[in-house]
């Protein structure tokens, strides 16, 4: 493993950098203390800081030389409603709010690789590093760009980065095209009429309505998509009534889904929306769909990613390099840079060990030994991208 040598000299550093975010965990749009943290950081390693980019977001400029070439370095900061379960000395101090997804090491990495380049400036152009609030589920990345984040601070190139429990600390993963599935939540209200539970013949019941149209949508995936056109269909919840004895006059089906284009997204909409009404109909009741797509599929632009492995792999070596990773369904609104820019993302090894915990869990901890690691790819996928000459 090649390290750069002067990240690895901080290391130390940079691990009581994570444990202190670590330590004090802050929801979507919430990340007032984080954001401070990261301004501060940069601020002292000497580059510009501009704060409230997409309401809690932070952005640091760098500049070497002369070149209008730019790139961008994306890390997430917010943290997740999970009531952390670990012992750990930095464990979080926020009841009911914990870093299960690894932010915490996301946003050290960047900061390690802002603090090398700003000394090194060894590049030409600028670097925009870019520390997005609110990646789980509440559109932190269409708030910076909607505050004009790529008009403010150009990116020829962007680039993101997401550790991966199961994958080996000192292994790099990704492809080129869709690596991430979109993602979409929905909520279907189906009306009847309220009744005396011992008169269902007077009403019309909305539970026994939900209950078909629940079983109905599960043909969608498996008579609707193709079958080379991978989606996932999850009814999540069911809420009705409120007492033994009495038929409700509503039902609510909540969920979501998952799959790798926005074509197949549209028909998941279109079928649910025939079905929902359908079903209902032959019941004679009503069914409304409210159908919120959250992000689009993650796509790698195919010369970055090749670019992105090839960083990666003077660092761990070509037999640490998976080109050719495998398609996941969980989602990431990193997505949405991704169409406005060319870039990569790329996952980070977490450990491969057998009791490691997964992503969104209780018992999760991110990984300090790969920090200077992830710092040194950022950097260099920042002095690869400007080199100079």
């Amino acid at each position: 493993m090649k390290l750069i040598g002067r990240i690895a000299e901080f290391h130390k550093e940079l691990t009581l950098w994570r444990h202190d975010i670590h330590a004090h965990p802050e929801l979507g749009f919430q990340e007032a203390r984080t954001a401070d943290f990261v301004a501060q950081r940069l601020a002292e390693f000497g580059i510009e800081v501009f704060r409230g980019i997409g309401k809690t977001g932070v952005v640091g400029r760098l500049r070497a030389g002369n070149s209008p070439r730019s790139v961008g370095l994306r890390a997430d900061m917010d943290a997740l409603p999970i009531e952390e379960a670990t012992n750990l000395p930095y464990r979080s101090q926020h009841q009911g709010c914990m870093h299960a997804c690894g932010h915490d090491g996301h946003t050290t990495m960047l900061l390690g690789a802002a603090r090398y380049l700003a000394e090194t400036r060894n590049f030409d152009g600028t670097v925009h590093l870019i520390f997005q609030p609110a990646e789980e589920g509440l559109g932190g990345g269409a708030a910076m760009i909607a505050d004009g984040l790529f008009d403010r601070f150009p990116c020829d190139a962007i680039f993101g980065m997401h550790n991966w429990p199961g994958l080996g600390v000192g292994k790099f993963q990704l492809r080129a095209g869709p690596m991430w599935a979109g993602a979409a939540r929905f909520d279907i209200t189906v009306a009847g009429r309220g009744a005396h539970g011992a008169r269902p013949e007077s009403g019309i019941d909305p539970v026994i309505t939900a209950s078909h149209i629940a079983i109905a949508l599960q043909s969608i995936v498996s008579r609707n998509v193709r079958p080379v056109d991978a989606a996932v269909l999850s009814l999540t919840q069911i809420h009705t009534g409120e007492a033994y004895n009495v038929i409700p006059e509503r039902a609510v089906i909540c969920g979501t889904a998952r799959c790798f284009s926005r074509e197949t997204m549209t028909l998941l909409e279109h079928n649910m929306r025939r079905i929902a009404a359908s079903v209902a109909d032959a019941f004679g009741a009503t069914a409304a769909l409210d159908f919120r797509t959250s992000y689009p599929p993650l796509v790698n632009d195919a010369a970055e990613a090749a670019f992105a492995a090839d960083v990666a792999a003077e660092l761990v070596g070509e037999k640490n390099i998976e080109r050719d990773g495998e398609l996941a369904m969980v989602s990431e609104d990193f997505s949405l840079m991704l169409e406005q820019r060319p870039g990569a993302y790329i996952q980070i090894g977490n450990s491969d060990a057998a009791e490691v915990c997964g992503l969104h869990h209780p018992g999760y901890d991110f990984n300090d030994a790969v920090l200077p690691l992830g710092a040194s790819l950022f950097a260099r996928l920042a002095e690869k991208k400007l080199a100079r000459g």
